[in-house]
């Protein structure tokens, strides 16, 4: 047809559009009425990856799936004992024989209990656990939680557990440090209970084994128990097809090149297959065992160090064994050209601002939502509040909640699960402020409850109108405290990074919290008052109507401009 032709049916319709333009479903059937041509609507195909495509990852049929040994990831608080734990299990249950035990440390071992295999990941912590999560890799089947007994549920216990929950991973909780005389057991699982994790002898289900990394006494117990979990959860795998595992760890070695770390999840992978990873591919030059011996395979559940790769991998992304060494270049290739276009096409990530757009074209139904708060009592309002906003086509989770600033935990678990963060009352740290930038997520910080319930309500039904936004130009940090006349006192200043402006807002933040918010009333480099100090300068600050400023604490810089919406 003429686009003429099309342009003047779509006058006739009240509808001005131009040859570029894009029209919608009905539209397009009325201009076809009008000219008498039958349409056929087709569904869009969904994007598939080029490893799906020539069928690397498929699912084995029943009868091919052999029994797999279980992959078991340690969490908790720091200080808890996880290190001793796995310092016991290691020495106890690996043969004194095999090279002096475990020489090298690969971020995942496998011992032998009752003739039965375990294999443990070394991750540090639950950030691992999760950036791993955040790159599709479910490769954990239970999960540890260390609670030491004399000291109960911590900060970092609570996040591990919604780390845990939100990947949808069985907890076995080993209570540590049952030797102390402080120690009380009962303490430690009414404060599980709080956080959503009952006892069996209280009548629930998980599994709590008090143990002592000391004494040595219930790691038995506790191998028994993961062998019970992974025996119910009936773990398969098929050992006789291409490999498809996880990179765990990869390292580049001076003298040894791109080192890899992997996990098989199914079948085997042989010394000299073709190998791909993301933007990395290669042939196996040296396959080596957690225990730093050569070996010629490696099964489902089976960690492996892997050398021959072109690149280093990245932790959590899939590696496949291919056929040959032009498909795995092929893969690759295809890999790094996905990867240059989503990065100039990102911003698919959820944030208030684009939340009813979303909902409108039926993307969102659950809102996540990370929550942190400088005190308890606020978090506990601000989730019940939140909770409330929940409507017919959207519902709000709380995924994770605590006390103290933003750091980069939070973020991490708010990307892997397309969340955004709330803080009341707190900031980010440095390091949580790049990682969201890097990782896209929407971290907004309010010093009223009611403000975030508004603005959560008001993008739930689309009428958010973010005209004034917070602009953060610097952080410095208080390195000494002067005294002036007049009983004024004067922070002495170190520039973090970005700059400090004479005539900008200021807060005051003590371990990420905010106590107080307000304007210079001063800013001096030596003896001169000036209009700003930039990064790694050094100077005065005064603070208007603000004398509790103290050693170590930080100062954030900011303006409020007006932003246009598009």
């Amino acid at each position: 047809m003429p686009v003429t032709q099309i342009i003047s049916k779509l006058i006739v319709l009240g509808i001005m559009a131009s040859q570029n333009q894009e029209i919608d479903e009905d539209t397009c059937i009325l201009v076809a009425d009008e000219l008498g041509v039958e349409i056929v609507i087709e569904e869009p195909e969904q994007e598939i990856s080029i490893e799906e495509k020539l069928g690397l990852d498929y699912e084995d049929s029943e009868k091919d799936l052999k029994t797999r040994p279980p992959v078991v990831t340690v969490m908790g608080h720091v200080d808890h004992g996880k290190t001793s734990i796995l310092d016991v299990i290691k020495k106890s249950h690996v043969q004194e024989s095999e090279a002096g035990g475990i020489t090298q440390h690969i971020g995942a071992y496998t011992v032998t209990v009752n003739k039965k295999k375990i294999t443990f990941l070394d991750t540090p912590g639950h950030e691992a656990f999760t950036s791993m999560r955040l790159r599709g890799a479910l490769i954990t089947d239970i999960a540890i939680l260390v609670v030491a007994a004399d000291d109960g549920v911590m900060p970092q216990t609570i996040e591990a557990i919604s780390h845990a929950k939100s990947a949808n991973v069985p907890i076995i909780v080993a209570i540590n440090k049952i030797d102390k005389p402080s120690s009380n057991i009962d303490r430690v699982k009414q404060e599980l209970l709080e956080n959503g994790l009952m006892s069996e002898d209280w009548g629930g289900d998980t599994i709590m084994v008090p143990v002592s990394a000391k004494t040595k006494e219930g790691i038995d117990d506790l191998l028994e128990m993961i062998n019970l979990v992974a025996e119910m959860q009936e773990l398969k795998a098929n050992p006789n097809r291409m490999a498809v595992g996880t990179v765990i760890e990869a390292k580049l070695d001076k003298g040894k090149g791109p080192m890899a770390t992997v996990l098989v999840q199914k079948g085997t992978l042989n010394f000299g297959d073709t190998v791909v990873s993301g933007v990395a591919s290669g042939r196996i030059r040296a396959m080596t065992d957690d225990k730093n011996r050569n070996i010629k395979k490696a099964g489902p559940s089976m960690p492996a160090v892997i050398l021959g790769l072109s690149d280093v991998p990245n932790a959590g992304e899939l590696i496949y064994a291919v056929e040959d060494e032009k498909t795995a270049r092929t893969i690759a290739d295809s890999n790094r050209e996905e990867l240059r276009e989503n990065r100039i096409n990102s911003g698919s990530k959820v944030s208030l601002d684009n939340l009813f757009d979303r909902i409108k074209e039926g993307e969102m139904k659950d809102l996540n939502i990370v929550v942190k708060a400088d005190v308890k009592g606020s978090v506990e309002a601000l989730i019940q509040s939140l909770l409330k906003l929940s409507n017919e086509e959207v519902k709000i989770n709380v995924i994770h909640s605590g006390v103290g600033g933003i750091n980069e935990s939070d973020v991490t678990l708010a990307s892997a699960s397309n969340a955004i963060v709330v803080g009341f009352n707190v900031r980010p740290n440095i390091n949580a402020i790049e990682l969201s930038k890097n990782e896209e997520v929407d971290v907004r910080t309010y010093r009223v409850i009611y403000d975030i319930i508004d603005d959560v309500e008001k993008a739930v039904k689309g009428m958010l109108d973010p005209d004034i936004v917070e602009e953060v130009m610097g952080r410095c940090e208080v390195r000494q405290t002067f005294k002036l006349p007049g009983n004024i006192i004067v922070a002495g200043i170190y520039v973090l990074s970005g700059k400090i402006v004479r005539n900008a807002k200021i807060r005051v933040l003590r371990e990420d919290v905010v106590i107080h918010e307000g304007e210079v009333a001063s800013l001096k480099r030596f003896k001169d008052d000036v209009k700003e100090l930039n990064t790694s300068f050094e100077g005065g600050l005064g603070i208007e109507g603000f004398n509790d400023v103290k050693d170590g604490d930080l100062i954030e810089c900011y303006i409020m401009k007006e932003v246009k919406r598009d």
